[in-house]
């Protein structure tokens, strides 16, 4: 089984860079999109349809915001929308696809940059989410949560990690998030589990600089139940082509999809 999981900065401007043909060469089984920034009816168009795949799309009150959507070669048993909080469903930051005994999930936080108030609502979702994930350990299925956190979590996982502790996306508060859903509630980073390399990211500023100079952050994450922990297989995050400001993140599992 593979799963693509990408922050599309906005759909349109990804899909008018490649990223539909792109995604149909790569053989994923599904393909989860988050920051899509269009409606449900724009999504419709056959112009946003992959050959093969079923597409399923979550807005919100403000379409042009956030959006997350999931590509699926199965039809799933059941499609669920939203976590049943504000700051994920105001937004439509949240869609699963249920399959037989494994839930897969496109979720997207707020990113936290434009201020206080901004960064209130993140830690206010990560707050939230931690309930959530902790009430679905109970659950007698696997979970893969394909999100884009705008969080890096490790110093391996920020170029210049000295410089950036003052900055969303590597507060100490942030980190330490992570450290609860990797740490107490037992979830796993899948990428982690089977890369340790340097150097690897999934975001970078907005400069030629920081393409340049590979100035980036990990901040796109398939977040795995435990159970799910010996299925990983391979993952990678390929610089190139990119189609927003955030790298697709491919991990294969040893795990065959069914419903």
């Amino acid at each position: 089984m593979r799963i693509i999981s990408i922050n599309v900065n906005g759909i349109h401007a990804a899909v008018q860079r490649g990223l539909l043909s792109w995604l149909q060469a790569q053989n994923a089984d599904v393909i989860c999109l988050q920051d899509t920034r269009a409606s449900t009816v724009e999504l419709d168009d056959p112009a946003f349809q992959l050959d093969g795949y079923f597409l399923y799309a979550a807005e919100g009150e403000f379409p042009e915001q956030g959006g997350v959507a999931i590509y699926s070669r199965l039809q799933p048993k059941a499609v669920i929308f939203g976590l049943g909080f504000e700051s994920a469903d105001r937004y439509g930051r949240y869609l699963q696809a249920d399959f037989d005994k494994l839930s897969i999930a496109s979720l997207m936080l707020p990113s936290g940059r434009e201020g206080d108030e901004h960064l209130n609502q993140k830690f206010k979702f990560m707050d939230d989410f931690t309930h959530y994930l902790d009430k679905q350990r109970r659950k007698r299925r696997e979970y893969i949560y394909c999100g884009s956190l705008q969080v890096a979590h490790q110093k391996l996982d920020v170029k210049n990690w000295r410089e950036c502790q003052q900055s969303p996306g590597f507060l100490a508060p942030e980190r330490a998030w992570l450290d609860q859903v990797f740490g107490n509630l037992g979830y796993i980073d899948a990428f982690r589990e089977v890369n340790r390399e340097p150097d690897q990211y999934s975001w970078w500023p907005d400069t030629e600089q920081a393409e340049m100079l590979n100035l980036g952050w990990r901040y796109d994450y398939q977040i795995l139940t435990s159970g799910l922990r010996r299925f990983v297989r391979h993952a990678r995050l390929p610089r190139q082509p990119r189609f927003s400001q955030h790298a697709p993140l491919i991990i294969d599992y040893d795990w065959t999809l069914s419903v």
